[in-house]
């Protein structure tokens, strides 16, 4: 595994943002310093997992496909729920655990800020 970012990370990283920046969901920026995006097809292969073309862990992206085939508005999507974990993230995990998934709030304003970058 590539401990750096490559430059393909980071433009699609940095498009993301610039996507994400229009929006006004919380009062600071993405801070995208620390957040990498990671292929890792046989996560996605998994019971739980399988649904997913992305997956958000903090401040890590997990995709199923190589990043040349993602979509920006899946890394948009993606980056949104990184945003929710700096700004707030044990209510943002707890949301899940409360309220589910398909009408989750957060996801919502995930699915806004992907539509953004389409």
């Amino acid at each position: 595994m590539n401990l750096r970012r490559t430059p393909e990370e980071r433009a699609a990283l940095e498009r993301a943002k610039r996507t994400l920046d229009t929006l006004d969901f919380y009062p600071e920026p993405v801070d995208i310093a620390r957040v990498r995006i990671l292929h890792v097809p046989r996560l996605f292969k998994l019971p739980w997992f399988r649904r997913f073309h992305g997956y958000n862990m903090g401040p890590l992206i997990l995709i199923k496909r190589p990043l040349y085939q993602c979509a920006p508005s899946l890394i948009a999507h993606e980056l949104c729920h990184v945003w929710q974990d700096q700004d707030h993230r044990l209510r943002m995990w707890w949301s899940y655990i409360a309220q589910g998934y398909s009408n989750n709030p957060h996801e919502i304003e995930a699915r806004k800020a992907g539509a953004a970058a389409a």
